[in-house]
């Protein structure tokens, strides 16, 4: 009897044992499963709305995912912490993610907003003596290399009958453009928002040409493919977010205006114009999208912008 109390007492140790051991290792999993979406953000834009009002961090609790903010000075920026693994989501124009798949990078496209042509514009300054495209003849045009703008020159200079060859290029970064079109060192200016509405108006520049009826100019949300391939719910869960966002931003313009003066630096009415000129909705790729945006890519590479032609198809989770 005695040794029947010792056998039983073993055995029901043993299992105690062995049950404490699979809870531990599950805890264990349960911590190693925990995962943290690092977003790369740029100070405008919609990321930064969705980062100031918190909704993403309460979605994706549900499912047990932390967000962690990184911010970035531009796109191309952005695009390599995303190459190196910095972050695992962000947003970009259409030029950024070009140069950074011509690069072989492991990004793949996830969303887009729809166009916003009339957020990037030609502009000179308010007594400049050019009133149409026909009048850069020989003029000198500053504006980013390789970015969004940069396409949208071409456009501009083919829907006038013009090419580069008719103009002198100047390639500088957009606070070094805006000092060189106030001093006059240019003639005009190539530029997106916040920056075009900044110059509308702080120095009451003049449009001559916007993307209208020309190009498209998306923004669109990239992530690193790995992370996309194997989180599909939480991009989904990043994606219905920034709709919703979109959509709050289109009803409360003011309110999205007041969230970026501080991340910006920019007053209010600088930033109600270029929200107001937003594509608002944020939704997967369209087989037309993703036709546009090889249009850009095809672009660049005829003037050697990038090495190679691209397959923007390649760069799409199916």
């Amino acid at each position: 009897m005695r040794q029947s109390h010792i056998q039983l007492f073993t055995k029901t140790a043993v299992l105690s044992a062995a049950v404490a051991g699979v809870m531990m290792l599950s805890g264990c999993d349960k911590k190693q499963e925990a995962v943290t979406l690092n977003i790369g953000f740029q100070k405008y834009g919609v990321l930064p709305i969705l980062k100031e009002r918190g909704t993403l961090e309460t979605s994706l609790k549900e499912q047990g995912v932390n967000v962690k903010w990184v911010e970035f000075p531009a796109g191309p920026q952005l695009l390599e912490g995303l190459n190196v693994g910095s972050v695992s989501f962000g947003e970009a124009g259409e030029a950024p993610p070009i140069f950074a798949q011509a690069a072989n990078s492991n990004l793949v496209y996830i969303a887009n907003q729809p166009a916003a042509p009339k957020a990037e514009a030609l502009i000179v300054k308010k007594d400049s003596a050019i009133q149409n495209i026909q009048d850069l003849k020989g003029k000198r045009v500053v504006l980013n290399k390789g970015s969004n703008v940069h396409y949208l020159l071409l456009k501009v200079l083919e829907a006038n009958n013009l090419k580069l060859s008719d103009i002198e290029v100047v390639y500088l970064p957009p606070s070094d453009a805006r000092a060189a079109f106030e001093r006059g060192a240019v003639d005009a200016w190539v530029i997106w928002d916040p920056f075009f509405a900044a110059a509308e108006h702080q120095i009451g520049a003049r449009v001559i040409a916007t993307g209208e009826n020309i190009v498209s100019n998306h923004q669109f949300y990239l992530a690193d493919r790995k992370f996309a391939e194997v989180n599909p719910q939480i991009i989904e869960a990043v994606v219905n977010e920034l709709n919703l966002t979109t959509e709050w931003v289109s009803a409360h313009q003011d309110e999205a205006a007041k969230l970026l003066e501080k991340p910006t630096g920019l007053a209010f009415d600088v930033l109600k114009t270029s929200i107001s000129r937003m594509g608002f909705g944020v939704q997967p790729l369209t087989t037309d999208v993703i036709q546009k945006q090889q249009q850009v890519a095809d672009a660049f590479y005829a003037q050697q912008l990038i090495p190679q032609k691209l397959n923007i198809d390649a760069a799409i989770i199916k």
